[in-house]
């Protein structure tokens, strides 16, 4: 139990550190992914209101269908582009990513591409 309490201070602590940083220049919303082993979520936050404007992930039905399993690379390009759809139509070009406590490779790179080549600016 101690050896867990201390991995997820941990995480806590890396998670915060990225945030943080983020935080510090508020001009941008904030697009902020979360991983899971078999699912992916994304969303666009405006910190200065707290509010989330705009979100996907390999869970919401039109995704479902196009997808074998949510937790692949092939997955999180698909995430990266309808996010990058949804936030054009929101009239948003420009956000700052928030990769969380994940490194950036794998799923969370694949989506940055994916999002990048789609027209939002990072």
């Amino acid at each position: 139990m101690r050896k867990q309490k201390l991995v997820n201070q941990q995480r806590w602590r890396r998670n915060n550190r990225v945030r943080n940083h983020l935080r510090a220049v508020s001009d941008r919303p904030r697009l902020s992914i979360f991983r899971s082993s078999s699912h992916v979520y994304c969303q666009l936050i405006d910190d200065v209101q707290g509010k989330t404007l705009v979100s996907a992930s390999t869970r919401d039905k039109d995704v479902r269908g196009k997808i074998k399993h949510g937790g692949n690379c092939e997955a999180a390009k698909l995430i990266g582009q309808l996010i990058a759809e949804k936030a054009k139509a929101a009239g948003i070009t420009q956000v700052k990513f928030d990769r969380g406590r994940f490194k950036y490779h794998g799923r969370v790179a694949q989506l940055a591409a994916a999002a990048r080549e789609a027209g939002l600016e990072f």
